[in-house]
């Protein structure tokens, strides 16, 4: 059960309600989720996680959609997030591939690695682990990866923190169970 309840998007104060309606008009295709209505207790809070947006678009920009949605995935598993990991299983399992059957290179590899180890290891990476992606990115876009796996995993404590439930709509994806 949530410690902290999310609120009805139909009884919510004007502000959120305007900031849910710009949220979904913005980003095509998203939705007010559980995650959102608890954030949407708080206008600020709200606002600064849903920069996630922006920063995961920098993402696919740099390295691809399918390796942004593994890289947020490798990362929301690292941090043990069960409404994260679900999601992005979602992604991954919508595009046509198993998960736990995920095909990458040696370099993309590296990335999944240094996300996960990010996540459960305080944001300390392993040195090879670091050369080998940055091997392939230059600075601006190794501070994109870098910043956008901390916004992740500060998503992954936020839902973490506050058992802030799946959604319905992603229940069939949850590790162990079969979609469709």
């Amino acid at each position: 059960m949530p410690r902290i309840h999310p609120i009805d998007p139909t009884q919510a104060s004007d502000a959120i309600q305007v900031a849910f309606e710009q949220h979904v008009r913005d980003y095509a295709g998203s939705r007010i989720t559980n995650m959102k209505a608890t954030l949407g207790h708080s206008p600020l809070a709200f606002e600064v996680y849903m920069m996630w947006y922006p920063m995961y678009h920098q993402v696919k920009g740099i390295v691809g959609e399918r390796m942004a949605y593994l890289f947020a995935h490798a990362i929301s598993e690292g941090s043990d997030c069960p409404l994260c990991s679900t999601f992005f299983r979602k992604i991954i399992i919508d595009y046509g591939e198993q998960p736990e059957e995920i095909q990458v290179s040696e370099a993309e590899q590296a990335l999944l690695t240094l996300g996960s180890s990010m996540a459960q290891n305080r944001g300390l990476i392993p040195q090879d682990v670091y050369q080998q992606v940055a091997a392939r990115f230059n600075s601006e876009q190794m501070v994109v990866l870098i910043a956008f796996a901390g916004q992740m995993i500060a998503t992954n404590l936020f839902n973490n923190a506050l058992e802030v439930e799946v959604d319905d709509y992603l229940f069939e994806y949850r590790k162990g169970l079969m979609k469709g």
